[in-house]
């Protein structure tokens, strides 16, 4: 455990990485000591300064939701990160690559609440009645840790990773589709370079969204009405470079492209 101290001292590094876009070193090296509460403490002064800047949170990421990431991060169970408004980018407008540190992209099913979540007895039922739609998404991640050399301790305090999100035009209702059948296919440059389904993320993504209901209340947050969730990757993570242009399209729910320049 780390003093206040020392949490300020390492969200104000997380802080300057991120605006200088100079990485730094792997903070459980430096800090043995540190743990998962450390993290998100770290992780929510840095918001909290975002916010008294007139930042506004819009949803939340879901991390390390598949069973591989699980297994290579040593753990049994997700992370999260906030999704502020300023974050998001949109089909139209490309983005400049230069904006981020080691920019990768994920695909999602993105979730569309309508009403709120309950807290900490929030089940997959009560996900499912709250969803007004699922929007085909893409994640864009960074790290400002060098390297990607990340533990997780290092993804959380670092927002889950998070740097960026699209959600596609295409809104439907959860009744409309098997969330755990849709098929996603991501190209880049005209090239495919990740193929999965939704069910990578935990066998069924409302599982990823409840837990994050449940998991955010222990902090005194409640998932809301408008919020936007993105509940973990259906593929592998891609790098992002300067020109690339990138295109998921998924099975029965539409398309959304992101386009760096």
């Amino acid at each position: 455990m780390l003093s206040d101290a020392v949490r300020i001292e390492l969200a104000d590094e997380l802080e300057l990485a991120e605006r200088d876009r100079v990485a730094v070193d792997p903070l459980a090296a430096r800090y043995p000591g540190i743990d998962v509460v450390d993290a998100y403490e770290i992780q929510l002064i840095n918001i909290r300064r975002r916010l008294d800047g007139g930042a506004k949170v819009v949803g939340h990421k879901v991390g390390l939701s598949s069973e591989a990431m699980q297994r290579m991060m040593g753990v049994d169970e997700p992370d999260y990160g906030h999704l502020l408004a300023e974050m998001e980018v949109h089909d139209n407008v490309s983005v400049p690559a230069d904006r981020y540190l080691f920019p990768r992209v994920e695909v999602e099913v993105g979730f569309v609440l309508g009403a709120d979540l309950p807290g900490t007895d929030c089940t997959e039922q009560d996900v499912l009645v709250a969803t007004v739609a699922l929007a085909p998404a893409i994640e864009l991640i960074d790290s400002r840790i060098k390297d990607w050399n990340i533990g997780l301790v290092d993804t959380i305090a670092d927002n889950a990773s998070s740097a960026g999100f699209l959600l596609g035009a295409q809104r439907v209702a959860p009744r409309d589709i098997d969330i755990k059948t849709i098929d996603a296919v991501l190209t880049r440059n005209g090239e495919v370079v990740a193929e999965g389904r939704s069910d990578a993320v935990l066998g069924d993504p409302v599982i990823a969204v409840a837990w994050l209901a449940r998991k955010v209340a222990g902090f005194g947050v409640r998932l809301k009405a408008g919020d936007i969730v993105l509940p973990g990757s259906c593929t592998r993570a891609i790098d992002a470079r300067p020109g690339d242009a990138f295109h998921a399209e998924f099975a029965r729910l539409g398309s959304v492209h992101l386009q760096f320049s």
